[in-house]
């Protein structure tokens, strides 16, 4: 199998490609963490388009930058050839033209040449503005796009006219790199290597699992061995890298409120905050509240890492090298295979959670975890349509029962919730099972329309 040249991405190719036609002036922003593939969406936004310029910065000195934007440009509109080296002077010129102009790696620009968005303002109000031209701005730098592009502070804000944060791409789309076909194999596939394309290119197609993490993960010499680190060392510039990473493995290992986290990381729970904070921001971190609360006013706090590759590298990898290397071959087997079933737990009820619009099809305005007291959840939906959807997920070797659903009843019976358009609540109870269902809970389901059964293969063919 061979891996797929581009996939998925049709919303904001359609985005893109709909604002290029437009008689009337564009300033997009492409942002997102690194290895997310904008470079890859906007060059196929602009593929055997005629009028278009893609340019890449460099970290490089603002006279080399802006030679090197000329001897690129220049191939498609060789006038610019004769234009000052000046990037007022080339935009104007660019824009006469109302061509595409996609600057990738924007912040390397910025950082080479702080007054650079202020001089983009000026030539986009001065001149572009009353153009056709569309000009795109690239960054994976989200500190830099933020602050220097979408900040009400930046000389830039308000000329924006489209603005995509780019995700990871969903299970569904994921699943085309992925070198298993069994339903189970793709969701613990996504459960190491998520939905982020640079890491689903690195995958060997005719490889299993195991042969895959093992090579590319646990090895030494695999590309994705110190991807963790790098990224936060260089791509992020974090300071105090080991306080983040003692944070991240903290989050990783389970220890999800912010006491866990202070206690296992030594920090002290008032300086946490700003920890978080920047870990939020760059994408790596995300705060989980109870589906039902009020975002704006509730206390009760859970973190998660993002990134499934984060979180298996800093459970498996940061900090044993020396283990991995004792191990050799057999790393995989020894080390992960043990309890990869628990490893595995956290990131199910996620592929649950997300797999809940096409298994229960409603309107939902909210869905993800709820507990308070002894009571919890792994999945809830509110539905538009005033049906609570709530759900229990078990990643393990054993069927779920009669007793599970019991459970999931009696937790479901303490969650407070008001549809939307008032009334009474409907309730609707899912189990999600990697083993199965025993043949009692099968017949409950049989005889209630408000019980769905759902097993990895109709999980995966959901999406």
């Amino acid at each position: 199998m061979a891996h797929p040249r581009f996939i998925d991405r049709e919303d904001e190719l359609e985005l893109l490609r709909s604002r290029f036609e437009r008689d009337a002036a564009e300033l997009l922003v492409v942002y997102g963490r690194r290895r997310l593939g904008k470079s890859a969406l906007v060059r196929e936004a602009i593929r055997d388009r005629e009028d278009a310029v893609y340019w890449q910065a460099t970290e490089e000195t603002p006279a080399a930058q802006l030679e090197n934007f000329v001897e690129t440009a220049s191939e498609t509109f060789p006038m610019l050839e004769d234009i000052k080296r000046d990037w007022e002077a080339l935009l104007r010129a660019l824009g006469r033209q109302d061509a595409i102009v996609v600057l990738d790696e924007f912040p390397y620009l910025v950082e080479s040449d702080d007054a650079l968005p202020s001089k983009f303002q000026r030539v986009w109000d001065m001149h572009l503005e009353e153009t056709a031209a569309t000009l795109v701005l690239v960054g994976s730098s989200i500190s830099v796009m933020e602050e220097k592009v979408l900040s009400g502070g930046s000389p830039l804000y308000g000329r924006r006219t489209g603005t995509i944060d780019l995700p990871p791409l969903e299970l569904g789309d994921a699943r085309q790199f992925y070198p298993a076909d069994d339903p189970d194999a793709i969701i613990r596939t996504w459960g190491v290597f998520g939905g982020t394309p640079y890491y689903l290119r690195a995958l060997t197609p005719a490889a299993t699992l195991a042969e895959n993490v093992q090579s590319h993960v646990l090895s030494e010499h695999g590309v994705l061995h110190n991807e963790p680190e790098f990224l936060l060392r260089t791509e992020f510039g974090i300071r105090e890298p080991q306080t983040y990473f003692t944070i991240l493995r903290a989050i990783a290992m389970g220890r999800r409120e912010a006491n866990e986290i202070a206690g296992f990381a030594g920090v002290d729970s008032n300086a946490l905050g700003s920890y978080l904070s920047k870990l939020r921001r760059l994408r790596l971190v995300e705060r989980d509240i109870p589906v039902t609360a009020d975002p704006n006013s509730t206390r009760k706090s859970r973190y998660r890492l993002t990134e499934p590759l984060f979180r298996f590298w800093f459970q498996y990898v940061y900090g044993q090298q020396g283990k991995l290397a004792q191990l050799g071959d057999d790393a995989y087997e020894q080390l992960v295979e043990p309890t990869v079933s628990e490893y595995m737990g956290t990131m199910f009820e996620r592929v649950c959670q997300n797999a809940l619009p096409s298994l229960v099809p409603k309107t939902y305005h909210g869905i993800g975890y709820w507990w308070h007291d002894r009571h919890e959840l792994d999945v809830v939906g509110l539905a538009s349509d005033g049906t609570l959807v709530t759900g229990e997920c078990k990643y393990t070797t054993r069927a779920m029962d009669e007793a599970d659903l019991a459970d999931l009843e009696r937790s479901a019976d303490q969650v407070r919730w008001t549809p939307p358009g008032g009334g009474d609540v409907t309730h609707h109870y899912c189990c999600f099972c990697r083993s199965g269902f025993s043949d009692g809970l099968e017949a409950v389901a049989e005889e209630r329309d408000d019980v769905s059964l759902f097993a990895p293969a109709d999980i995966v063919d959901g999406w």
